[in-house]
C-alpha cells in the first residue's frame, strides 16, 4: 500500500525557516519523481517544486531561491527547506507521486507575527 506522510509544519515569523519532510513506503522510492504541492485558502492547489530520479530539481517562480528541494533514498524521504519565508506562504504543503497518483495527508504551514 503506498503511502506518503509529510511532517515538519508548524507557525513561523516571517523571514524564519521550516523544512518539511514527506517519507514514503510501499513503492520503489528511488525511482519515483516527487512534487511538492501548496494549497491555500480559497486557492488552487500549485506546484512549488519536484525532484526527479537524478536529483534535478524545478521550482515555481514564487519560491526560487528561499526554497530548497531535496531527496534522501535510503530514507525513502523527500525534504523541502523554505528560508525566508513570507506570509503569502501559508498554506497547507502536499507532497505527490504522479506514479501512483497519491497524495500525502498534508501539513500545515502558516507564517506570521
Amino acid at each position: 500500500q503506498v503511502q506518503l506522510v509529510e511532517s515538519g509544519g508548524g507557525l513561523v515569523q516571517p523571514g524564519g525557516s521550516l523544512r518539511l519532510s514527506c517519507e514514503a513506503s510501499g513503492m520503489i522510492f528511488s525511482i519515483n519523481i516527487i512534487n511538492w504541492y501548496r494549497q491555500a485558502p480559497g486557492k488552487e492547489r500549485e506546484l512549488v517544486a519536484t525532484i526527479t530520479t537524478g536529483g534535478h530539481t524545478i521550482y515555481a517562480d514564487s519560491v526560487k531561491g528561499r526554497f530548497t528541494i531535496s531527496r534522501d533514498n535510503a530514507k525513502n524521504t523527500v525534504y523541502l527547506r523554505m528560508n525566508s519565508l513570507k506570509p503569502e506562504d501559508t498554506a497547507v504543503y502536499y507532497c505527490y507521486t504522479a506514479t501512483y497518483n497519491y497524495w500525502g495527508q498534508g501539513t500545515q504551514v502558516t507564517v506570521s507575527s
